[in-house]
C-alpha cells in the first residue's frame, strides 16, 4: 500500500511494537521502498534488553530506523515510579548501547526522547527541559540524543481511569480548556498524519485509535479502502480529548506545536 502513495515518514508505535512478529519484515520491506522511506521505532528500550531481542539494536541501526524512545525523567525516583521497580536503570542501560551503535551520535541514526507529566500537569518549556535532560544525561551517563519531545498527558485510558479515581478528572479538563491555544491548530498531528490499526483501521489519531474512533463512511474504513487523492479536506473526528493537544504550547508527535 505505502507503495502507490508519497508517504514518506513510517511510524510504528504501541507498548512495544518491536514485539509484534512481523515487525523486522515490515522495516525490511518498507526502507528499501522508492522515495527515500523513513522508519520511526516509538521505541520503550528497556525491549532492548530483553531475552530474545538482543540483536535488535543492531537491526534498528543496519536499517536506519529513526528511534522516538520514551523518557519520563532524568530521576530513577520518578521513572521507576511511573513505569515500574528497575525501568530507570534498564532504560539507562538501553541508551548508553544505542549511542555505542551510533544513535544520537551518527547524523543519519537520530535518537531522540519523549517526556510526559508525572501527574495532572502541562508539560514545562520543551527547549528548557530538553537542556536539563541532556545536560543531566551526560553528566551522569555519558549520554547524548537529539531533541527531546514533550507530550501532554490526555485524559484517556489508564490516565483518565487514574484521575477518575483520585476525582481529579472534571479539573484536569478545566485546565486544558482553560489553556486552549488556537495557535495550535495549524501543527496538530491529525491535520498531517493517519494512524493505522494492526488490522489495517484507519483513524485520524493514535488516540483516536485507543478510543476506537475510526473513520466511517458508512462502515468503518481500512487502508486498503482508501484512496490517498481523495482524503484531503476530510472531517476530523473530535472529542474532548482534543483539547489535551491543543492546550499551552500544543501537543503531537514531534513534541510541542508552538
Amino acid at each position: 500500500m505505502a507503495c502507490k502513495t508519497d508517504i514518506r515518514i513510517v511510524d510504528l508505535t504501541g507498548g512495544a511494537p518491536e514485539m509484534i512478529p512481523d515487525f523486522r519484515y515490515f522495516v525490511e520491506r518498507v526502507t528499501p521502498l522508492p522515495a527515500s522511506r523513513h522508519v520511526i521505532d516509538r521505541c520503550n528500550l528497556t525491549i532492548l534488553l530483553e531475552p530474545g531481542y538482543e540483536d535488535l539494536p543492531e537491526f534498528l541501526a543496519r536499517h536506519k530506523v529513526e528511534i522516538i524512545a520514551s523518557m519520563p525523567c532524568y530521576s530513577p525516583k520518578n521513572v521507576n515510579a511511573q513505569r515500574g521497580e528497575g525501568v530507570f536503570e534498564a532504560s539507562i542501560a538501553a541508551l548508553q548501547l544505542l549511542n555505542r551503535l551510533g544513535y544520537g551520535v551518527v547524523g543519519d541514526m537520530p535518537l531522540h526522547l519523549v517526556y510526559n507529566p508525572v501527574g495532572a500537569f502541562l508539560p514545562g518549556p520543551q527547549a528548557e527541559l530538553e537542556a536539563d535532560f541532556k545536560r543531566q544525561l551526560f553528566s551522569h551517563f555519558g549520554i547524548v540524543f537529539n531533541k527531546l519531545y514533550t507530550i501532554t498527558n490526555l485524559p484517556i485510558g489508564r490516565f483518565a481511569a487514574y484521575l477518575r479515581h483520585n476525582n481529579k478528572l472534571h479539573e484536569y479538563m478545566e485546565m486544558l480548556i482553560n489553556a486552549f491555544n488556537p495557535a495550535t491548530i495549524g501543527g496538530l498531528m491529525c491535520r498531517n498524519t493517519i494512524s493505522v490499526g494492526w488490522r489495517g483501521e484507519v483513524y485520524d489519531c493514535d488516540f483516536n485509535q485507543q478510543l476506537g474512533l475510526q473513520w466511517k463512511n458508512g462502515a468503518p474504513i481500512f487502508l486498503w479502502d482508501v484512496d490517498p487523492h481523495k482524503i484531503d479536506n476530510r472531517e476530523i473526528t473530535t472529542g474532548n480529548h482534543c483539547f489535551g493537544c491543543t492546550a499551552g504550547a500544543g501537543s503531537s508527535c514531534g513534541g510541542a506545536i508552538v
